[in-house]
């Protein structure tokens, strides 16, 4: 490196802390030391280092730049106007509603592939690129990685860690930002980068420690970064708030604008209007996988089969006529079944192990990519991801969620393996999809439609088999339900979804034994549901029984309410639902526990329709 570029690239690093300085400043909030201890490791990086086509941010031969330490988005954006992908006036909008410079990064400044700022998630999701590019894109970009050095204490960089070492991924570099200082104290390790990068050698990692301000050093690193056969880490010590006196290194200044911006910038040499020439990379096209065609599996009415099984049937013919189709599991693949695809496709199928965080991160880095994936895992573990899954409706991410073994239904492994939450949770996620098939038709059709679904799609399936009632030829789809029985002199509408399903359907024959006709509702699609079905059954019987397997609170029985909550004349509707902690048992011995079977639905109906008759005497 030449004098002469040394220089530039100090002053770019001057520049990239004035602009940030500026930034929070004129927003009257933001992250302005964070993004000043982290400058000089970016500039070098834009100058030299960098492959990344700014005009065309989506060809897929760029590199990825990911700042998993979001709330450094001064200085992010201080680089994107540097480079040209901003102007002045776009630039002033920081912070401002409707700008496309929010607070943390989203994808709607391009090239950002992801949303950051919920600490932790950033290197984890560039594991999902660097994959990518190593198994499916087969294209040589780079994914680097600008870390938090308090972000080091989330067990998810840890998965990050150990699942790029155990990939290989020689494409992926970590710049962790060690300014010591985080929110409110210091960090566990202060500056010991040497213990830091004792740690991530022991992981498999190539690491390296360097003053995060030496341009020369930054360069050095960088260097040898782009040479080793594994992941590398760089570990950069630096100083926040670094080249003004007032901020550097000093506690409580995180998260706020400086109390004299002017003097600042002046302390920092003024005002520049550097610009970047970033290098291209050398145009080349995706990895396509080859596919066979076929046809998504059918099974005949009356037979039982497992949806969980009928999930990973369906997805591995999925496979079969969509080559951008990948899997991911958590190592549960004999149970979830995504073990048919892992077979028919092994070169898309991505083990994640017993890491719900790195497995939703890989498939939101596959999808920044193009690919479409699908991740699976027994339903009441998404919950240890669900931060993860939150963060990636607001990346805008695409997402395949099979959850399996949900509800007490599961039986004799007990309540640690029942998902009794996930409706909800899910529900809760912006522009989500739930859908919970009652049989294996209804969950291959659904596969299907998730494939090309946007947004997070989640799909329950369950452990016991279930009938087949389904014929291959019926519609099928996001949104819509199945009507099991109707008739113009029914009393009373039963609503089941799932393994309920079978048990309203009997519970409809005990009512019509006593002379009470029911209609029957498979409400396969929580969200969205059919509202227009829900309101005219509720209509014709103004009475209805909603039977789920899943806690009370937010599942299907409040997604039946809020259906039908426009109605203006009278309905009543009963709940019935999981409200006492399941234990071991039967299949048989837990949904008669939770009152959630044939004979507890019908009970319910006897019992709401007698109400009904006492109020109208």
């Amino acid at each position: 490196m030449s004098d002469n570029q040394a220089d530039f690239r100090r002053e770019l690093g001057q520049q990239l802390r004035v602009d940030s300085v500026r930034l929070a400043a004129d927003a009257g909030s933001g992250h302005p030391t964070s993004s000043m201890s982290a400058a000089d490791l970016m500039a070098v990086l834009l100058d030299g280092h960098l492959r990344l086509d700014y005009d065309n941010p989506h060809a897929p031969d760029n590199d990825h730049l990911i700042f998993s330490k979001g709330h450094a988005s001064p200085l992010y954006y201080s680089m994107l106007k540097a480079v040209g992908a901003i102007d002045a006036d776009e630039f002033a909008t920081y912070r401002q509603f409707g700008s496309r410079l929010e607070g943390h990064p989203t994808p709607r400044i391009p090239p950002t592939d992801v949303a950051t700022g919920s600490l932790g998630q950033g290197l984890p999701v560039g594991v999902g690129i660097a994959l990518a590019a190593q198994k499916l894109d087969r294209l040589p970009y780079r994914v680097w990685v600008l870390c938090g050095d308090s972000e080091m204490a989330e067990g998810s960089m840890w998965e990050a860690f150990e699942h790029a070492a155990h990939y290989g991924l020689s494409n992926l570099v970590a710049i962790v930002d060690v300014n010591r200082l985080g929110q409110t104290t210091e960090t566990m390790l202060g500056w010991d980068v040497e213990t830091y990068a004792a740690r991530a050698r022991a992981f498999g990692w190539h690491a390296i420690t360097l003053d995060g301000h030496d341009v020369e050093a930054i360069e050095v690193a960088y260097a040898a970064a782009e040479v080793t056969d594994r992941p590398t880490v760089l570990f950069a010590r630096t100083k926040k708030g670094k080249g003004v006196a007032a901020v550097e290194d000093l506690p409580g200044k995180h998260g706020k604008p400086l109390d004299d911006p002017e003097a600042a910038i002046a302390e920092l040499g003024g005002v520049r209007d550097l610009s970047v020439s970033v290098a291209k990379p050398e145009s080349c096209s995706p990895h396509t996988f080859a596919v066979p065609g076929g046809s998504l599996p059918v099974w005949d009415t009356g037979s039982h089969v497992e949806t969980r099984l009928a999930y990973g049937k369906a997805l591995a013919a999925l496979g079969s006529l969509r080559g951008d189709v990948v899997a991911l599991d958590g190592e549960v693949s004999n149970s979830t079944h995504s073990e048919e695809f892992a077979h028919a496709h092994p070169d898309r199928y991505f083990e994640m192990y017993i890491a719900e965080q790195q497995m939703i991160a890989a498939a939101v880095g596959m999808q920044a990519r193009g690919w479409v994936p699908f991740a699976s895992t027994f339903a009441a573990f998404f919950s240890r991801a669900y931060d993860f899954i939150r963060m990636a409706a607001i990346s805008r991410a695409d997402l395949r969620l099979s959850g399996s073994h949900a509800g007490v239904s599961i039986g004799p492994d007990g309540p640690s393996q029942m998902a009794l939450e996930d409706m909800a949770s899910l529900r809760a996620v912006h522009g989500s999809a739930v859908l919970h098939p009652s049989d294996a038709n209804q969950t291959a059709r659904l596969v299907e439609e998730m494939a090309t679904r946007k947004g997070i799609s989640y799909l329950r399936t369950l452990r016991s088999k279930t009938l087949v009632r389904t014929s291959p030829d019926e519609d099928v789809h996001i949104g819509g339900s199945r009507t099991l029985r109707s008739t113009s002199d029914d009393r009373v509408t039963l609503i089941g979804c799932g393994i309920t399903v079978e048990e309203t359907d009997r519970a409809a024959e005990l009512l019509a034994a006593e002379g009470i006709q029911a209609r029957v509702v498979d409400c396969y699609s929580i969200k969205p549901i059919d509202a227009d079905t829900l309101i005219a059954a509720a209509r014709d019987t103004h009475a209805v029984i909603v039977a789920e397997d899943h806690w009370p609170e937010g599942g299907l029985g409040d997604a039946v309410l809020d259906a039908l909550a426009g109605l203006d004349e009278p309905v009543i509707v009963r709940k019935l639902a999981v409200r006492i902690m399941p234990t071991s048992g039967t299949p048989e011995e837990l949904l008669r526990a939770a009152g959630i079977d044939a004979e507890a639905i019908a009970a319910a109906a006897r019992e709401v329709l007698a109400s009904r008759h006492a109020a109208v005497s």
